[in-house]
């Protein structure tokens, strides 16, 4: 039987590996249904716990240091990924474990439980920032290498400032006379676009380069640049980056990181770890945090997200 088919009929004892090794998990919210326009997935990677026969255990999903909060039977799209093999599966989490539960170890209290999948179904690897996997929309990423830290100042304060205003445009819409909400929400998405449209101040930077948000660590985030702008990413340290979260999100979120890390896959695309720095701008990190809560609080929250 072929390792990749025997891995997927017993995963059970793949998680027991993964969490043995202390490993780490993929998951992102499920989709809704509801939403007319889709936004675009956040993967969150974290540390398997622990393993039983019902559940998963994880680390909570953290963003720049602040742990993020995830309801109960929020349904998820998780993923074991061990070498060059990716598995996919569906669950939901479970009620918060608060303290030390029968057999596991005190450190699990505040963690977050998963249900354990019926199923695993085996995918391609993300090797291309081109394309998604299975049911998970990866964000756009604009990313300028950086060439004077101190400019991002101006920048970051630029980019709080038409958020705030693009958010204030979106909660201005009334909705008790159905014939002026759809006007005014016609006036406000082109307002909105507007924003969008302006080139926001940039720092002082070299030239852009695209990539996709593979996945989010408590200190940082993974891209995947595509082999054919490889050359601009390899030559940069510091980096400027505009995060598109859009429509949940009205406007890219702009921010500062600097790569640690890089390896090339199998097919000559490049991935990027990268981990935040607010050093020369200490307070965007409240705000970059507050955008990134905001964005996992109205996925959670499908009737407003999709509205």
């Amino acid at each position: 039987m072929p390792a990749s088919r025997s891995r997927t009929e017993r995963f059970h004892d793949s998680f027991h590996q993964v969490c043995d090794r202390g490993g780490c998990l993929e998951f992102s919210l499920a989709s809704s249904d509801q939403a007319t326009e889709r936004s675009p997935d956040l993967v969150w990677r974290v540390r398997l716990l622990h393993v039983s026969e019902s559940e998963l255990i994880v680390e909570r999903p953290t963003a720049a240091g602040k742990t993020l909060s995830i309801l109960e039977n929020v349904p998820l799209i998780g993923a074991l990924v061990i070498g060059q093999n990716r598995w996919q599966f569906e669950t939901h989490t479970l009620e918060r474990a608060t303290a030390a539960r029968g057999g596991q170890p005190s450190m699990l209290g505040g963690a977050l439980r998963l249900a354990m999948p019926m199923t695993v179904e085996r995918c391609s690897r993300r090797e291309s920032g081109r394309v998604s996997v299975g049911n998970i929309h990866l964000p756009h990423v604009e990313v300028w290498p950086l060439l004077e830290p101190s400019s991002v100042v101006a920048a970051e304060e630029a980019n709080c400032a038409a958020l705030r205003e693009a958010e204030r445009s979106q909660y201005q819409v009334p909705v008790q006379v159905p014939r002026q909400a759809s006007y005014l929400r016609q006036q406000t998405q082109h307002h909105i676009q507007q924003l969008a449209s302006d080139e926001l101040t940039l720092p002082v930077v070299g030239p852009k380069f695209n990539a996709r948000l593979m996945n989010v660590g408590g200190g940082g985030m993974g891209l995947m640049i595509d082999k054919s702008e490889t050359s601009s990413a390899s030559r940069a340290k510091l980096v400027w980056l505009r995060v598109h979260l859009e429509p949940t999100i009205p406007l890219p979120l702009g921010l500062t990181a600097k790569i640690v890390h890089t390896h090339m896959d199998s097919t000559q695309n490049l991935y990027a770890g990268l981990a935040f720095e607010f050093a020369f701008h200490q307070t965007h990190r409240d705000f970059v945090i507050e955008q990134i809560e905001r964005y996992i609080t109205l996925l959670q929250q499908p009737s407003r997200a999709a509205a």
